[in-house]
């Protein structure tokens, strides 16, 4: 699969969710920098923050300032710097960290708001990808779908090399007609880390591991998070007009206070996986750096050893 080698069209935006809290991998975290600072925000490969790598990775199919980044206030210390060449309005700053539905349906609802049928594809900020280049001409597949295809949610599916337990898995349906062979396919059902025994069979019959990465329309995604969860969407519709405006930042503020936390995997994707689509992903090394044991067998694999694994400091088993 060839990607176009330059950012698409005019009609094209990416969401990085940048704004986990990472205690899952804190033990490594603060082995790296001695301090408490989310995972997405820590040099853990080559003195390159997991944010910085996952810009420079989107960068290569949509521009930077069509870029929005979810990120949480509490983080600001962490993120400013980083941040510092974004755009403001690219910079999506939640109040607090509700989890991943929130997040992304804030960040819809402020582009919907300019820019209410362009595509977009969804990004975490804490994955490992061997080769960007490739992996990104898969989003770029999936843009292509969705513009032939408006009704579709696109999921990338990585192509499993054993049967984690710690992620999440995709089973195809039906193939769905593609005149460029992407290799489309309905989604039969979303598995959310499963047994060993069920992860096993799920290989064996080709499933996929879900990469949380995901490409739709506006409407599509909005949509989609109003028929799973219309409590959550409800509960923005009364700031949705306000958004952009100078006062956000206090509207938003009582609403997020409010929410419950909401996980978009379990409560909007696992509970809709008839709208759903499957675009699989081969030919790369993928990890999703949730915990400290991904991490250190990925470098492993790459047989790379990072200056603060050198530095004398106990790294987590």
């Amino acid at each position: 699969m060839q990607g176009s080698g330059k950012p698409g069209g005019p009609d094209r935006w990416g969401i990085i969710l940048a704004g986990g809290e990472g205690t899952r991998l804190r033990s490594l975290t603060r082995t790296i920098t001695g301090d408490d600072r989310p995972k997405q925000f820590c040099p853990i490969l080559d003195r390159e923050t997991l944010l910085d790598r996952t810009r420079r990775r989107v960068a290569l199919t949509v521009p930077p300032d069509r870029t929005l980044v979810v990120v949480t206030r509490s983080h600001e210390r962490f993120y400013a710097a980083q941040l510092g060449d974004a755009p403001p309005p690219c910079v999506i700053v939640q109040p607090e960290n509700k989890g991943t539905a929130p997040a992304i349906l804030y960040a819809l609802l402020c582009l919907a708001s300019q820019r209410p049928m362009d595509a977009v594809a969804v990004l975490p900020s804490d994955h490992y990808v061997s080769d960007d280049a490739v992996f990104m001409a898969h989003v770029e597949a999936a843009f292509e779908a969705v513009h032939a295809r408006p009704d579709l949610v696109v999921l990338l599916g990585i192509t499993p090399d054993s049967p984690e337990v710690e992620y999440g898995w995709i089973e195809p349906g039906e193939p769905i007609p593609d005149p460029c062979g992407r290799g489309l396919a309905r989604v039969r059902r979303l598995w959310e880390k499963p047994a060993l025994g069920v992860a096993q069979a799920l290989m064996d019959g080709r499933c996929l591991w879900n990469s949380f990465v995901m490409v739709a329309r506006v409407p599509a995604f909005l949509a989609l998070i109003r028929s799973a969860r219309a409590d959550l969407y409800d509960a923005f519709v009364g700031v949705r007009p306000r958004l952009g405006l100078p006062a956000e930042a206090e509207i938003i503020r009582p609403l997020y206070a409010r929410l419950a936390p909401t996980n978009f995997f379990r409560e909007v994707l696992a509970t809709r996986p008839a709208n759903l689509a499957v675009l699989p992903v081969a030919g790369i090394a993928w990890s999703d750096w949730g915990q400290p044991d991904h991490v250190l067998a990925t470098l492993a694999r790459m047989g790379t050893r990072p200056g603060w694994a050198e530095s004398g400091a106990a790294v987590p088993a």
